[in-house]
């Protein structure tokens, strides 16, 4: 799952702090054990209750805690467990710390356990490469996986005479749009009822926009304009693991972010601050405010489920070539801290939660994907029973059309300072020559540790 708003690490780690600490990150008493475990997903927290009572009722005497924590204050929370040497013994966690806690000395690397068990790691989909740190040990087991793809209300589609077979096979380019440009333009409403490519047609008071709140904030875009500029080929880094600059500065990149600033300009997309930050990608669905938008994956099965409206997946359009789709797909890892009591213990969990009898379970919910195939497979099953189609995600994982998200350094740093650059870009107080300056600030920031 995405991580919203991901909080700076709020203390300063130190080996040597850990290493004079008490850890109580796993106990025992009487022959009893106990697992302490964290995440920032709730739905996660949730699903992972089932394996729980499985692998207690497996283990007699052990006891699995499952912690949730709001993501605001999760990483916090985690920073300061490991200083005080109370951290939890195995934990979700972002590669957007991965290295900052690799480096720190925080985390467990797996390998021993990897090789004693033969547990093959060839199971997992889509994740394990981006939890290798660069002293080539293995770090975490993928614990899922998420892309981003098309929500639209479709009513409101086929009233614009569009059909799901069209929608799937509309190109798109940086320079005018192309076919999915002139979709959003049509698809956009005023309160006269006014669309966005007719005449008479007023920007200022816009009943329903053609797309949602594709000018992010943030620096990924996972699931606004990433999808758009990654079909023209372009990659945030220059390499997949551990890039030393983020190629903002790129033509393709700055072509684009020019063409989703057009879209405020024209009305076609609501700009930052047109609704407040608590409304949700569903929320704006349901309620007409926009016709389509990219969403997350962790979103299906609540896009599917909006009370009056029917709504449909599709995949983001191709790319300017008119046969390329690229969508960035990231995937958690499940760590076990490096000052743990039980590392025994906390790896039977973590690889019990990284096994199919598992994640096929945890997923029924359809909440979040799994990074096992065969459980993806039958989450996809189950959903579909229930009404929510996931073929779309399905699909870009057998046609590979997922490329992974970049695995970097110094994350917390970097969102601290582009942010706000992007944001003031969108909000028109920055015009394009911003970005090769975001480009060579990059540099520094991935540089450090």
């Amino acid at each position: 799952m995405r991580i919203r708003k991901v909080v700076a690490l709020g203390a300063t780690l130190s080996l040597a702090a850990v290493l004079s600490a008490c850890s109580s990150g796993s106990s025992s008493a009487g022959g009893s054990q106990t697992v302490n475990w964290w995440t920032w997903d709730d739905k996660q927290a949730a699903a992972y209750k089932v394996c729980a009572t499985d692998f207690e009722k497996a283990n007699p005497g052990t006891t699995v805690k499952i912690s949730q924590y709001a993501v605001d204050d999760y990483f916090t929370k985690l920073t300061a467990g490991f200083v005080a040497g109370n951290a939890p013994d195995a934990f979700q966690n972002s590669v957007q710390f991965f290295q900052a806690y690799a480096t720190q000395h925080q985390l467990l690397a797996m390998d021993d356990f990897i090789a004693k068990d033969k547990f093959d790691m060839s199971r997992f989909s889509v994740g394990v490469d981006a939890w290798k740190f660069t002293d080539g040990k293995q770090y975490a087991l993928p614990l899922d996986w998420a892309a981003a793809a098309l929500y639209y209300d479709q009513d409101a589609l086929t009233k614009a005479g569009y059909t799901k077979e069209k929608l799937d096979s509309l190109k798109w380019n940086p320079d005018d749009g192309g076919d999915f440009g002139k979709l959003i333009a049509h698809l956009t409403i005023d309160e006269k009822g006014h669309r966005g490519d007719e005449k008479g047609f007023d920007k200022a008071h816009v009943k329903t926009f053609g797309f949602g709140q594709i000018a992010a904030k943030d620096f990924i875009g996972q699931t606004t304009w990433s999808p758009f500029v990654s079909s023209t080929g372009w990659r945030l880094g220059d390499k997949q693991s551990w890039p030393t600059v983020f190629n903002y500065g790129d033509p393709r990149f700055i072509k684009t972010m020019k063409w989703v600033r057009s879209l405020t300009d024209k009305g076609f997309a609501p700009k930052i601050g047109e609704f407040t930050s608590s409304v949700s990608d569903v929320d704006l669905l349901s309620s007409h405010k926009v016709a389509l938008e990219m969403g997350g994956s962790w979103e299906a099965s609540t896009f599917a489920k909006i009370p009056g409206i029917k709504a449909g997946i599709a995949a983001p359009p191709y790319g300017p070539d008119g046969t390329t789709r690229a969508v960035m797909s990231n995937s958690n890892g499940n760590n076990i801290w490096a000052g743990t009591k039980n590392p025994d213990l906390a790896w039977k969990w973590v690889s019990y939660m990284g096994s199919e009898a598992c994640q096929s379970k945890a997923s029924l919910t359809g909440t979040f994907f799994p990074s096992i195939p065969a459980s993806m497979d039958a989450s996809a099953k189950a959903l579909s029973a229930q009404g929510v189609d996931l073929t779309v995600f399905t699909d870009m994982l057998k046609n590979k059309v997922l490329y992974p998200s970049p695995v970097y350094g110094n994350g917390a740093a970097v969102q601290d300072a582009m942010n706000p650059i992007f944001e003031a870009y969108f909000a028109g107080q920055k015009d394009d020559s911003v970005f090769t300056g975001m480009q060579e600030q990059s540099k520094t920031l991935l540089a450090k540790n």
